[in-house]
């Protein structure tokens, strides 16, 4: 990505805020009481002048009194809430800036997580999205009243003497000079950390997410290594962060301490001089730190504000990525006509995976793909729930492309069943139950169940449908997942079911109750099924041999054994045919 200009950044930075519309009334009230609070800090070192010039017993009265406790009531409340304020806005464009993103990813096509891991998406909405947080929360308060306080500070300095406050000018480009390279330089290590940060999640997600595997694998080491080497990045990264801070902070004291001596030095001469008062000295000593303290806030807006900068590029490329339309298109009427693969080739990466594929399935029969693997059945299915589009031909469902319907009302009328049917966390019901718009009648769940073979394990259950399942449904059982996803089909009422070996993953007892299921699943709708094992396919209406992304075969069975030589040694090899003299001897 070509490096942007400091300006193109903050304008973009300032847009991304912005578009997370921040209540502008809270804004203006937290600004406003900001301007009372700091108004009435600048009132109290004046006080202070007088009380040392005409210092005596009898002249502080009840008044001199209440006047300074006013005046520090009145600046504890308004900082109170003002503070309160800015938090309030800045959790709320937080939470508008997450969820956007979660939108965002939400309507990414397929192909975007084909290339992002899942972690540094994690990372993105919650470690970047905290960083702009803490700048709203923490750091504008304190930069806008520390304008404030300094442009205030400075007109009554120039009142009491300007030759001083000419002097104390000096401390501006002094820290102009040393916050300019240093925060370029911020925004570069903020980048790269943010970064760091987003890969050390993922790694942490993908490794959490397979434990057993790890486990059943003896991993720990190896996953032990790769998650120090990632700690060991961000240490690195931090260290770096650190010197930034470790050079800023000590410069910039050093700088106001410089000045503090002159002015003292300075300011005693005048003293001794008569030409200022020791009130005047006092009073001038009080509004310097009233300038010092919001130069130091600013180093820490600064640095804060290269971070969140640096943190918001990446949420800016998200955000400005291509999403999928759910409704631009035509409503799709009625599926039971034929859909045909027209020549249609895909390539991912410039990697030919399906080649001139010509086939048709026809409507309210069974369809099935087979051949060896890594010939293409899976992004064949990948193109029918349209993840990816065809880089060549097209896909026709009647007269239309597939890509003229609307993606909702096309994915409305499948059904899908992978070879492991993903669970969520929740209960039975919730998984039955999800995608769908409606809310069904207890009646249909349970119906969709039992034709799913599922009711009676659930009913075994303790909590029956209420019970939870589990983080991605660790709790069932491989043939009870699949009997869910099942069920989880035939809820929605499909028109068109794909099947992506459904049982390949089970053993014999479930397969044969999955198989059962399936036939239920499967009646009176158009059916496509990849299979890999050929006695779940032998009754299919046609069959298609797949073998490196081209179509080599097609019809029955039967007509398959005769004319398609592949086709037959895979038949030979897993159906032994030999053995149940089917179609006499091989």
């Amino acid at each position: 990505m070509k490096e942007q200009r400091y300006g193109d950044r903050l304008r973009l930075f300032y847009e991304l805020i912005r578009d997370t519309k921040p209540s502008k009334a809270r804004m203006a009230a937290a600004g406003i009481l900001s301007v009372i609070s700091t108004l009435a800090g600048l009132v109290i070192p004046l006080f202070t002048k007088n009380l040392i010039d005409d210092f005596s017993f009898e002249s502080i009265g009840a008044f001199h009194i209440l006047l300074l406790l006013s005046a520090f009531v009145a600046q504890a409340i308004t900082s109170g809430i003002s503070i309160y304020l800015l938090n309030y806005v800045g959790q709320h464009v937080v939470a508008k800036l997450r969820e956007r993103l979660w939108k965002k990813h939400i309507h990414l096509p397929v192909s975007f997580y084909d290339q992002h891991k899942t972690g540094e998406m994690i990372s993105r909405m919650t470690n970047d999205t905290a960083i702009l947080k803490g700048l709203i929360t923490d750091h504008i308060t304190n930069f806008f009243t520390g304008i404030i306080a300094i442009i205030g500070s400075f007109g009554i300095l120039l009142y009491l003497d300007w030759q001083m406050t000419l002097i104390m000018l000096a401390l501006i480009p002094l820290s102009i000079l040393i916050l300019l390279p240093l925060g370029r330089k911020m925004y570069k290590v903020s980048k790269g950390l943010q970064d760091e940060t987003a890969r050390f999640t993922s790694l942490l997600s993908e490794v959490l997410s397979h434990v057993r595997l790890v486990k059943s694998s003896n991993a720990e080491t190896k996953e032990y290594e790769s998650g120090k080497e990632g700690a060991f990045r961000l240490f690195t990264f931090g260290l770096s962060e650190a010197k930034i801070h470790a050079l800023i902070g000590p410069l910039i004291s050093f700088v106001i301490m410089s000045l503090l001596v002159i002015i003292l030095g300075y300011g005693g001469l005048r003293v001794q001089s008569g030409a200022i008062s020791s009130g005047d000295l006092v009073a001038f000593i009080l509004y310097l730190f009233q300038i010092v303290i919001p130069m130091t806030q600013f180093t820490a807006f600064f640095t804060q504000l290269q971070k969140a900068m640096g943190a918001s590029e990446r949420m800016i490329e998200i955000l400005g990525e291509e999403e999928e339309s759910l409704s631009a298109g035509k409503e799709v009427k009625s599926i039971a006509k034929p859909i045909i693969f027209q020549e249609v080739d895909f390539a991912y990466k410039n990697d030919p995976i399906l080649t001139k594929v010509a086939l048709e399935i026809e409507p309210g029969k069974t369809t099935a793909i087979v051949g060896p693997s890594g010939s293409g059945k899976t992004t064949l299915f990948s193109l029918m729930e349209r993840y990816y589009k065809p880089t060549g031909g097209a896909i026709i469902l009647g007269e239309n492309r597939i890509e003229e319907f609307s993606l909702q009302s096309w994915r409305e009328q499948i059904g899908y069943v992978p070879q492991e049917s993903p669970i969520t966390s929740g209960t039975v019901k919730e998984n039955i139950c999800y995608g769908l718009t409606r809310e069904p009648k207890d009646e249909e769940i349970i119906r969709a169940a039992e034709m799913a073979y599922a009711h009676q394990f659930i009913e075994e259950f303790p909590e029956g449908y209420h019970t939870q399942v589990g983080e991605r449904g660790v709790k069932l059982s491989g043939g009870q997942r699949q009997r869910i996803g099942i069920a989880r089909a035939l809820l929605r009422d499909p028109k068109l079911l794909l099947l992506d070996e459904a049982t390949s993953s089970l053993d014999s007892h479930s397969e044969i109750v999955v198989q059962k299921a399936l036939g239920n699943l499967m009646m009176g709708r158009t059916t496509l099924v990849i299979a890999h094992r050929l006695s779940t396919v032998i009754d299919a209406d046609k069959i298609i041999f797949l073998d490196k992304g081209k179509v080599t075969g097609s019809g029955t069975h039967e007509q398959l054994l005769e004319s398609h030589a592949m086709y037959r040694e895979f038949a030979v090899q897993q159906l032994k045919l030999q053995n149940i003299g089917l179609n006499g001897t091989v």
